[in-house]
C-alpha cells in the first residue's frame, strides 16, 4: 500500500491565537513579536501580510509598512498550551507524528484509524476549528517533500493532494526555491546560471547534481522527480533540543540577538518540561554574514529544564562573545540529557 503522509501547518499561528483570544482583533493586521524598535516580527496575520509585513522582519520596518497594525508581545506559554491541544488531536489520528515546530508536523497514516488522507485531513480541520477556533492547512501525498509542498499550496485554511500521476508536470513550473534542500545561497547561484524553475533543472544529468551539490546532489535530483525516501520519525531518543533562525536582515544588535535567544530558550524549556527531560549543557550558535559558523557552550553542575536558568546561561554566553561583523543566523541547543528520575535523585 502506498504511504499516506500529511503535512499539517497552522495558519499564522501566533497571530491567529491572539485573534481567537481577543475577538476585536479578528480581521485586523496583528503583528506578534518584539515590540521595541529593534525587535523582530515572529508571526503576523494574513491581514498584515497584505501590507508586506513578513516573519523575521524588523519591527521598525513593519511599523513603516503597517502603521495602524496591532503590535503584541509573544505569549509563548499560551501558544504552547494551544499547540498541545492540537497535537492531542493529531495523536487520535495516528501515533506516527514527527513534530517540526510548535505549529507544524508530519503525520504518517500507516498506523491509526484512517486510511484515506482527505478524510483524515477533514477530521483534523473540523476538530481544531471546533475545539480551538483556529484554521490550518494540510498537504497530502506519498512522501514528506510533496506533502510539505502541498500544505503551502492553498494557504490559509487549505487542503492540497499531490498524487504520483501529477508528476512531473505539477513541479516543473515551480521556482527552484521550493525544492527542499536548496538554500538561499544555492538558489542564488543557480539563478545566476539562468535556472529559475524546476523545469530548468529537470533535463540536467545526474552527474551535474553530484558535482554541484556534493553528497546531497542525488537528493535534489530525486526530489524534482517526486522521490523522497525519508521516513516520518517519532523522536523518542533525542540527544539534543534546539532552535535556530536565519535572519531576514543581518544584525549586530545584541538586544535583537537576545530577543531571539530568549524566545528559543522559552520554546526549548517548554518542550523539555512537556517530555520530562532535563539538560545541563547550553550551546549558542551563530553564523556571520561571511558564513563563518561559531558555537559557544557552557555546562551546569546540575540538570535543569527551567527557562530562567537556561536563558541566564545563554545570555551570559552572548554578552561575553566578541562578535566580529554582522550576524545572519542565531541558534540555541541544549544537550547532556537525562530523564526525570535523574533530577529526582539529585534532590537526595
Amino acid at each position: 500500500m502506498e504511504k499516506i503522509i500529511l503535512h499539517v501547518d497552522m495558519d499564522a499561528f501566533f497571530a491567529s491565537v491572539e485573534q481567537a483570544d481577543n475577538p476585536k482583533f479578528k480581521g485586523k493586521p496583528v503583528i506578534v513579536g518584539g515590540v521595541s524598535e529593534r525587535g523582530v516580527v515572529s508571526t503576523c496575520s494574513y491581514e498584515a501580510r497584505k501590507f508586506g509585513v513578513r516573519s523575521a522582519m524588523p519591527i521598525f520596518i513593519a511599523q513603516r509598512l503597517c502603521p495602524h497594525g496591532i503590535y503584541l508581545k509573544v505569549r509563548y506559554y499560551r501558544y504552547k498550551e494551544i499547540s498541545n491541544r492540537i497535537f492531542e488531536i493529531f495523536r487520535e489520528v495516528t501515533p506516527v507524528i514527527e513534530p517540526l515546530s510548535i505549529d507544524e508536523a508530519y503525520l504518517d497514516l500507516s498506523e491509526g484509524k484512517f486510511n484515506d488522507g482527505l478524510e483524515a485531513a477533514n477530521y483534523i480541520k473540523k476538530r481544531v476549528r471546533e475545539e480551538v477556533g483556529l484554521t490550518l492547512s494540510i498537504g497530502i501525498s506519498y512522501n514528506k517533500f510533496l506533502a510539505k509542498l502541498a500544505s503551502d499550496w492553498n494557504k490559509p485554511n487549505g487542503i492540497k493532494i499531490i498524487t504520483e500521476n501529477m508528476l512531473p508536470d505539477i513541479l516543473k513550473p515551480l521556482p527552484i526555491s521550493k525544492i527542499y534542500g536548496l538554500g538561499e545561497k544555492s538558489v542564488r547561484k543557480l539563478n545566476n546560471m539562468g535556472m529559475f524553475k524546476v523545469e530548468d533543472l529537470y533535463e540536467l544529468p545526474k552527474e551535474f547534481f553530484i558535482e554541484y551539490f556534493g553528497k546531497y546532489g542525488i537528493d535534489i535530483y530525486e526530489r524534482i522527480r517526486g522521490i523522497d525516501n525519508r521516513e516520518v520519525t517519532v523522536n523518542r531518543d533525542r540527544k539534543s533540543y534546539g532552535r535556530e533562525n536565519t535572519l531576514k536582515f543581518d544584525t549586530e544588535d545584541i538586544q535583537e540577538i537576545l530577543h531571539y535567544v530568549r524566545n528559543f530558550c522559552l520554546e526549548i524549556s517548554e518542550d523539555l518540561k512537556r517530555k520530562n527531560v532535563y539538560i545541563k549543557t547550553i550551546t549558542f550558535k551563530y553564523k556571520t554574514s561571511s558564513f563563518e559558523n561559531h558555537t559557544r557552550s557552557r555546562s551546569l553542575t546540575y540538570y535543569t529544564n527551567d527557562f530562567t536558568t537556561i536563558y541566564k546561561v545563554a545570555e551570559e554566553i552572548v554578552k561575553d562573545e566578541n562578535f566580529i561583523g554582522t550576524i545572519r543566523l542565531i541558534g540555541i541547543t541544549v544537550s547532556s540529557i537525562k530523564e526525570e528520575k535523574v533530577e529526582q535523585l539529585k534532590l537526595f
